[in-house]
């Protein structure tokens, strides 16, 4: 009987030890170093080369924007499309270059909301139309953002855009998508949760939100990013997040590499930026689009056999003048 009871112990310690492995907080590595020079107020961070049993890479950079001296924002292109690396060379080799929002390949223009210099260049669509038969109906939803106000304050919201206006409408809480035969989302619709103008200095939108007011919370059955189940699929991934004292956290985690890099889901993606301390979190384009230059130096590497992919905007972090 005593036999037993030691093996029974044994049995439940290393299950329990086995069990904690699997469920255990991602290990981050300072690797400020490795990409320098660079200033006091941004980190560089790679994490362990193991993630849940599986080959991992990711990275991600702080970044204090209460620095003065650090001039943060959005570049875009008109129906082209640059690589990261090429915004590098074009916006003045920035400490910081990201790729940002969702695009389409036929005019390579934007599908989520980007704003630069408080200007938005680029618009949301509201509007899914109906696949099948039924090509009269239209599914319609608010898109998420991240941005930041000329007072330094980061915010996550909803918003609303319109290309015939410069003014950027936004309400704190998602909008549950409806559906109806109109082609276009009405700002009087009154399921819209009292829209109010949202001045930033800089957004860049994306979806779907991962943290919410120091809580997981996501929302893509509300934002219609990912179909199904999908947002459990293991991919690259791009995201921001921000802490409530003005750390705006930056991560790009590497994938579709058998043996080298599995990727991240989003939920996965959700619990790493709730450790880290995020008040709230955003997903951005991932995919082959997934691309972090700190230094103009590669921090993953992108998923597509030919290297980085142009994108039409980035977000960047660099020196005031």
């Amino acid at each position: 009987m005593k036999k037993v009871r030691i093996a029974c112990f044994l049995f439940l310690l290393i299950t329990g030890l086995y069990t904690k492995a699997q469920t255990s907080s991602l290990h981050w590595n300072e690797v400020t170093d490795q990409f320098g020079p660079l200033p006091q107020s941004i980190k560089v961070f790679a994490s362990d080369k193991i993630f849940k049993d599986s080959n991992f890479v990711g990275y991600y950079v702080s970044i204090n924007t209460k620095d003065k001296k650090l001039d943060m924002g959005a570049d875009t292109t008109l129906y082209r499309r640059f690589t990261p690396q090429q915004f590098y060379t074009r916006i003045g080799q920035p400490y910081v270059v990201v790729n940002s929002s969702f695009f389409e390949f036929v005019h390579n223009t934007n599908v989520n909301i980007v704003v630069k210099e408080g200007v938005p260049v680029s618009y949301n669509i509201h509007s899914i139309p109906a696949k099948g038969k039924d090509t009269l109906t239209y599914t319609h939803v608010l898109g998420s953002a991240l941005g930041m106000d000329k007072k330094g304050k980061m915010d996550v919201v909803y918003t609303y855009t319109d290309s015939n206006s410069k003014e950027i409408l936004y309400q704190q809480t998602v909008m549950k998508p409806f559906r109806d035969s109109n082609i276009k989302l009405s700002v009087n619709d009154a399921r819209l949760n009292g829209l109010t103008p949202w001045k930033v200095k800089w957004a860049n939108g994306g979806g779907p939100v991962l943290m919410s007011e120091g809580q997981i919370h996501i929302t893509n059955d509300d934002e219609r990013k990912f179909a199904g189940k999908a947002i459990l699929d293991y991919h690259p991934r791009t995201a921001m997040g921000y802490k409530k004292d003005g750390t705006l956290i930056i991560m790009a985690i590497q994938g579709r590499m058998k043996g080298i890099a599995a990727g991240i889901t989003l939920t996965e993606l959700a619990n790493l930026f709730q450790e880290l301390g995020c008040y709230e979190a955003i997903n951005l384009d991932g995919g082959g689009s997934s691309c972090l230059l700190v230094n103009g130096k590669e921090t993953i590497k992108p998923s597509d056999a030919t290297g980085q992919r142009p994108v039409p905007a980035v977000f960047y972090v660099k020196t005031t003048f």
